[in-house]
């Protein structure tokens, strides 16, 4: 697989000809849609979701597939998306990738908010995408996309996050909020403490998982 990193918290993974999207959002780069085949969405905030830009991908192309938990695939079947929506424990097959939905709840910023629903998707048993969340799936995984910014992130939360995964290889998504001394500042601890192999992909580069 092939892993391609644009702003903040999609990705894009190409595998055998087939692309899957995971979280473009509005901060999101076109070309991440780019003959993708499927989309998945984490939850409904516009940082994760373009409503507008899936809507039209959609109707460019009717073969086009998004899974998404409540409410944001009612969202998108009202501009005519063809949506499965998705809920924890939940196994689908995206862009000819088997994806498992795990996860339930967006973290808390503050007094209880934003309090929506929030999936994560393993994606072949491999990549990880937690959405806004530090939720750790019972199952093992290969690539973990970590989250290291954000209104609910906290530094600890993320090395504690990273050391229950216990991964391969962490990469880091989630990042637009912060500036460049902001970005080498948290670089630096998860390669000190968040004990596995870590890196952060440039935008628009890629990745091969072998």
């Amino acid at each position: 697989m092939r892993l391609i990193k644009y702003t903040h918290a999609c990705v894009r993974i190409e595998h055998d000809g087939q692309v899957l999207v995971i979280d473009p959002g509005t901060w999101s780069e076109d070309e991440a849609f780019a003959g993708a085949g499927a989309v998945l969405v984490t939850h409904e905030h516009a940082d994760h979701i373009d409503v507008d830009r899936i809507a039209a991908a959609a109707a460019a192309d009717p073969q086009l597939r998004v899974y998404a938990p409540d409410p944001v695939a009612a969202q998108l079947a009202e501009r005519g998306a063809a949506v499965v929506t998705v809920a924890v424990g939940d196994t689908v097959t995206a862009a000819g990738l088997p994806v498992e939905v795990v996860g339930g709840l967006h973290a808390e910023i503050y007094e209880g908010l934003p309090g929506c629903a929030n999936v994560g998707f393993v994606v072949a048993g491999d990549v990880y995408h937690p959405g806004d969340s530090f939720f750790v799936p019972s199952q093992q995984v290969r690539t973990l996309l970590l989250p290291t910014s954000g209104p609910w992130f906290t530094m600890a939360g993320a090395l504690d996050f990273v050391r229950a995964v216990k991964p391969q290889r962490a990469y880091s998504i989630h990042d637009a909020m912060l500036s460049e001394r902001g970005l080498g500042n948290v670089d630096r601890w998860v390669e000190w403490k968040g004990d596995t192999e870590y890196a952060r992909i440039d935008l628009g580069a890629s990745v091969t998982l072998a």
